[in-house]
C-alpha cells in the first residue's frame, strides 16, 4: 500500500463566502487531486479529524465529503488502513452494505432506537404521561377519521389557538394563531426559515460551543456559519461584529443555552436586537430547552420584547414531551410571516392531524404546564444525584450545565471516542469537542444529560463510565487529579 500522503491535499483552501457548500468543496478538491494523479491509487488520505482540524471545519463536515466520494467510488474505507484511493480506478459496482451504511448522516451514526443513560437532549422515559398521550391520541385518531378535505398548511388551528396561548403565558410572546406554523420540530423550522430569508451564500452567527447540528444544517443549505464565542451571558455579540457584521441571521439558545446552559443577559439581548435592526439581520431563536430552567424561573423569550419583528421564535415537543410526539412550530414576527407561510404551504408539510389534535388537547386541559412542573422537580433531583454520586467516587471538577452535567476532560483527551466506546454499554454521553467548531480536543469533556439518570443504578451507571474514561486507551491522552479512583 502507498503510504499516507498528507502533502497531497495540504494546500487546500475553502472559500467561505462562496456559493458552494464546504462539503463540496472538500470534495472537489479531493476528486481533482485524484484525477490529475496527484493522489495515486491506493494513497491514503488523512483522517477526517486531522483534515477538519487543519481546514477549521467540523469533522462532520470532512467526514461528509469522504462518504460522498466513497459512494462515488473514489475513495475506500477500512478500520485499520484508514481511507485510502481506491484500486483500481475508477470503482465500479453496486455499493456494498457497508457503503451504504455511510449514507446516514452524522448525528444518527451511534443513536439508539431507546433513550440512553446520559443521553442529552431526550425527557425521562419514565416520566412519560403515556396513559394520558394514548386517550388523547386515541381520541384524535377517531375525530381525524371523519375529516376528508384538506388541513392548513401552517397546520391546524385548534393546535395554533393552543399555542399561541401558551406561548403569551410561559414565554412572553403575544401573538396571533395566525403568526405560527405548526412544523415537525427545530429542523424543519430552521430549513423553512433558512429558505425564507433567502440565506443561501449568506453569513450567520453561530454559538460556539453550540448545536453541532446546527452548523451541519447551515452549511448543507449554502449558509456560512460562522462561530462566535459564548460566556456566562451567552453569544458575544461585540465578538460577532468584528467577525461578521454583516451576517443575515445569527442563531441563539438565549433561554438556556446549549450546551453551557447559561441564560443570555439583558445586555446581550438588548446588544443582538440592536444589531439586528440596524443591519436589517433575523435573529432564529431556537428556544431550547428553556421551560426546563432548573434554577428560578425561565426568562421570557427573546421574541418577547422590543425588538421581537426580528425575531423567529422556534420551539418543540420532542424534549420536553417526547420525539415520537414529532411537533415543532415557528412564530413568524410580522414583517416575514407571508413569506414563511408561503414556503411552508408550497414546501413544507405539518403532522399528523391526529397528534396535532392530540397536543392541542394536551395544551388547553393544561396537562402541558404540569408536566414541566413535574420535570422540573425531577431533574433537579436528578442533576443534584449524578453531582454527588461523581464527587464520591472521586470527580471533583463536574459542573452543572443546564438539564446536563458537564465533566471536563484533559487536553488532547479523545473524547469522541470514550462516548463511542460508551453507545456499547448502553451509555449516552455527548463529547464535548464536537460543539465546538474546530472540533478541537483542547475543549474535550463529556456531557452527562440528567433526564434518564435513576437512583437504582446511578452509582452503577457512573462506575461504568468512570472505568471507560480510565481505561488505558492509545490516544485518549493523560488523566487529571479529579478522575483518579479515591485512595
Amino acid at each position: 500500500m502507498v503510504a499516507v500522503e498528507r502533502s497531497k491535499i495540504k494546500e487546500l483552501r475553502l472559500d467561505r463566502a462562496a456559493p458552494v457548500t464546504l462539503t463540496d468543496q472538500i470534495c472537489q478538491h479531493v476528486e481533482a487531486a485524484i484525477l490529475e494523479g496527484a493522489l495515486t491509487a491506493g494513497a491514503r488520505l488523512p483522517s477526517w479529524r486531522d483534515l477538519a482540524a487543519q481546514l477549521g471545519v467540523a469533522r462532520g463536515t470532512v467526514k461528509a465529503a469522504y462518504e460522498k466520494l466513497i459512494d462515488r467510488g473514489l475513495l475506500t474505507t477500512a478500520a485499520s488502513p484508514g481511507t485510502r484511493v481506491s484500486d483500481p480506478l475508477p470503482f465500479k459496482g453496486a455499493p456494498t452494505v457497508a457503503e451504504t451504511e455511510c449514507l446516514r448522516p452524522p448525528d444518527f451514526q451511534h443513536r439508539s432506537e431507546h433513550a440512553l443513560v446520559f443521553q442529552m437532549g431526550v425527557p425521562a422515559d419514565d416520566a412519560f404521561p403515556a396513559t394520558l398521550w394514548a386517550r388523547l391520541h386515541r381520541q384524535a385518531v377517531h375525530v381525524t377519521a371523519l375529516r376528508t378535505g384538506y388541513s392548513d398548511p401552517r397546520g391546524l388551528a385548534e393546535l395554533r389557538s393552543a399555542l399561541a396561548a401558551h406561548v403569551a403565558i410561559a414565554r412572553g410572546i403575544e401573538c396571533s394563531p395566525e403568526q405560527i406554523i405548526v412544523t415537525s420540530g427545530y429542523r424543519a423550522g430552521l430549513a423553512m426559515t433558512l429558505r425564507s430569508i433567502d440565506a443561501t451564500g449568506k453569513q450567520a452567527w453561530v454559538e460556539d460551543p453550540g448545536y453541532p447540528v446546527t452548523r451541519l444544517a447551515l452549511e448543507l443549505s449554502g449558509v456560512h456559519p460562522v462561530a462566535v464565542p459564548v460566556d456566562g451571558d451567552g453569544l458575544d455579540v461585540q465578538q460577532g461584529l468584528e467577525l461578521a457584521p454583516n451576517a443575515a441571521l445569527a442563531i441563539v439558545t438565549p433561554g438556556q443555552q446549549a450546551p453551557s446552559g447559561a441564560a443570555m443577559s439583558e445586555r446581550r439581548r438588548s446588544e443582538l436586537i440592536q444589531w439586528a435592526h440596524v443591519a436589517s439581520s433575523w435573529i432564529v431563536e431556537d428556544d431550547y430547552l428553556a421551560e426546563l430552567h432548573l434554577s428560578g424561573r425561565p426568562a421570557n423569550a427573546l421574541a418577547s420584547g422590543g425588538g421581537s419583528d426580528r425575531v423567529i421564535h422556534l420551539g418543540t415537543f420532542r424534549k420536553t414531551i417526547a420525539p415520537m410526539v414529532g411537533i415543532g412550530f415557528v412564530v413568524a414576527p410580522l414583517p416575514l410571516a407571508r413569506r414563511l407561510i408561503d414556503v411552508a404551504t408550497w414546501l413544507g408539510a405539518p403532522p399528523s392531524v391526529a397528534s396535532q389534535l392530540a397536543l392541542a388537547e394536551f395544551l388547553r386541559e393544561g396537562h402541558y404546564l404540569r408536566h414541566l412542573r413535574r420535570m422540573r422537580r425531577l431533574y433537579a433531583q436528578r442533576r443534584q444525584s449524578l453531582l454527588t454520586v461523581l464527587t464520591s467516587l472521586g470527580v471533583n471538577n463536574a459542573v452543572p450545565a443546564g438539564l446536563s452535567v458537564l465533566l471536563p476532560l484533559p487536553n488532547g483527551f479523545d473524547d469522541e471516542g470514550v462516548a463511542i466506546e460508551a453507545r456499547h454499554l448502553d451509555l449516552g454521553p455527548a463529547p464535548l469537542s464536537l460543539w465546538y467548531a474546530n472540533a478541537s480536543r483542547s475543549h474535550a469533556g463529556l456531557l452527562l444529560g440528567i433526564a434518564n439518570v435513576l437512583e437504582r443504578s446511578i452509582h452503577h451507571d457512573c462506575k461504568r463510565l468512570l472505568a471507560i474514561i480510565r481505561a488505558p486507551l492509545t490516544g485518549k491522552g493523560s488523566f487529571n487529579t479529579a478522575l483518579r479512583s479515591p485512595e
